[in-house]
């Protein structure tokens, strides 16, 4: 089921690259071309999420404590280190890359198998890179915001960079163990919402979640992107901005 799901999910998203990608330019995905299609998809997410995903998370909210779900948390981002890993060296980042590094080897093992982040503790702050990012670092155009089935908020281009985690997302990854593999994703999905419950108020106040939620992912994913590409600038950026607030 998995492969098979792989195998659809990288042809429909080839698809939408070769219709929906402009050549050789960037896309003004606030125009949002795709709005009838992404509203569909919002519709469908949250109707899961109200039906299904949201009430499990509320239950694994109640039922674990803070720092047992944190430790779920950490196990989960140490995983992905891998990944961040190539994405630093993809990008050209050998510093960020030595950090990834130590930060696994802490947290693998003194860490207890990352469900502590003792890297962070000892002065190793925690980043992520995906393939998305290294595609942005590399010049690939946006391409026009997108809404995936299940998965949420999206651009042409970050889809893209999902379709290698189809096949390898860290290195517990095992494709042909099904049931392993939809208890694990379920489990990170239902402990990411349990972290998202505090804004549902939040989202609710909205006239229309549907443009609440695009522009937070736009606005969000090109902070991070900058972030890759300038990370020496963003630094003195933060560090002049905490200056004036000392001042």
């Amino acid at each position: 089921f998995i492969q098979n799901y792989s195998k659809l999910a990288t042809a429909f998203l080839a698809s939408l690259i070769l219709l929906f990608s402009p050549i050789g330019a960037g896309a003004d995905t606030s125009q949002d071309p795709l709005q009838p299609f992404n509203r569909v998809m919002f519709a469908f997410n949250d109707v899961v999420d109200r039906a299904m995903i949201r009430p499990l998370a509320v239950g694994y909210r109640a039922a674990l404590p803070q720092k047992m779900r944190n430790g779920v948390d950490n196990f989960f981002d140490n995983l992905r280190a891998p990944t961040t890993l190539l994405n630093d060296l993809l990008q050209g980042k050998p510093k960020r890359a030595q950090q990834t590094i130590n930060r696994f080897l802490l947290n693998s093992t003194i860490g207890l198998l990352g469900f502590v982040d003792i890297a962070s503790r000892l002065g190793l702050p925690d980043h992520k890179e995906d393939y998305g990012q290294t595609l942005a670092v590399w010049g690939v155009p946006a391409g026009p915001y997108l809404v995936l089935p299940f998965l949420g908020p999206s651009t042409v281009r970050d889809a893209l960079g999902r379709v290698p985690e189809f096949y390898i997302a860290d290195p517990l990854w095992d494709p042909d163990d099904t049931g392993v593999t939809i208890a694990r994703f379920g489990l990170r999905a239902v402990d990411i919402r349990s972290r998202l419950l505090d804004l549902d108020r939040v989202i609710q106040m909205q006239v229309d979640p549907y443009l609440f939620f695009r522009e937070t992912y736009l606005q969000n994913r090109q902070r991070v992107i900058m972030d890759g590409v300038k990370p020496d600038r963003a630094e003195k950026l933060e560090g002049f901005e905490q200056q004036l607030l000392e001042d």
